[in-house]
């Protein structure tokens, strides 16, 4: 059914992130109670610099901060309890809509720079990835991400699941994520991926140098009945394109970062070398020779 479904382009576009929401009735709350921002700056006792970065989304105020709007422009608690909501977002605002359409791609082809990409990832090494990267977080909201990670990657399991490519760099191989036996579950993960046929991966050898994906982490993604866009992503960042023109170069590069990849035999068995060496607490490329 996801896959025949369009994903109204236009439509996904307008809709508002929960993040971008919140924010905007900040801003109709305040109005609605006749206060400037420097006004709720001086409540609160902080700055109209503050107060304008939470209204623009740039920044989420403290639970706190929330409770004491809702007493200053008397909504009965309803932006503390979206605050609240906030914290149970599935996924980064910048990435939301590109995991909703992940659900109704018929094609996926992502390449992967230094880390396993998020539909190939197993829980542990998910987890190491997270703790490394939000070392504030709660180990409670450490699980959600990983059960929410490992959930997206059951569309691969479906019936009519998309057609995957994983055009992987070297470095995603070598860089050791959580240790040697977490390294070599999540490795022996990819190439059964790609022995059952679910997954067609490529391995982008270091000894081939440069090529066309060095700078970018991208996500292209096809429909049956709408136009393809492309997500690219960067540090906290990531924006999804549907403009023809930028989906044609971002497809370009990838067809050329792919061109210098290994076949796929060559792939999987460097995978799985890998991931015996690993197993072994062996990771410093000697599969290579």
């Amino acid at each position: 059914m996801g896959r025949t479904q369009s994903h109204q382009g236009k439509e996904q576009g307008e809709r508002k992130s929960p993040r971008k929401f919140f924010a905007d009735e900040l801003v109709r709350k305040r109005e609605a109670a006749g206060l400037t921002q420097q006004a709720v700056a001086d409540a609160l006792l902080t700055s109209p610099q503050n107060v304008a970065h939470w209204e623009a989304g740039r920044r989420k105020p403290q639970l706190d901060d929330a409770k004491r709007l809702d007493e200053l422009y008397g909504t009965d608690g309803i932006l503390a309890r979206m605050r609240e909501e906030l914290d149970e977002d599935k996924f980064a605002d910048h990435f939301e809509q590109a995991a909703e359409l992940e659900k109704l791609a018929l094609g996926i082809r992502v390449y992967g720079a230094t880390l396993v990409p998020g539909l190939l990832q197993t829980s542990d090494y998910a987890r190491a990835v997270f703790r490394a990267g939000t070392p504030n977080y709660t180990a409670a909201a450490v699980e959600r991400r990983i059960d929410n990670r490992i959930e997206r990657s059951t569309l691969l399991d479906d019936a009519d699941a998309p057609e995957m490519w994983a055009l992987l760099d070297e470095s995603v191989v070598l860089r050791r994520i959580g240790g040697g036996a977490v390294m070599a579950e999540q490795l022996r993960h990819i190439a059964e991926l790609g022995r059952s046929g679910r997954v067609r991966t490529h391995i982008l050898p270091f000894s081939h140098g440069a090529h066309a994906l060095l700078e970018s982490m991208v996500v292209l993604m096809r429909f049956s009945d709408a136009p393809p866009v492309a997500y690219v992503e960067g540090l906290r960042t990531g924006q999804l394109h549907d403009d023809p023109a930028v989906v044609l170069a971002c497809q370009a590069s990838y067809d050329l970062a792919l061109a210098d990849a290994l076949p796929v035999e060559a792939s999987l068995s460097l995978l799985e070398k890998a991931a015996e060496e690993y197993a072994h607490d062996r990771y410093a490329r000697p599969w290579q020779g």
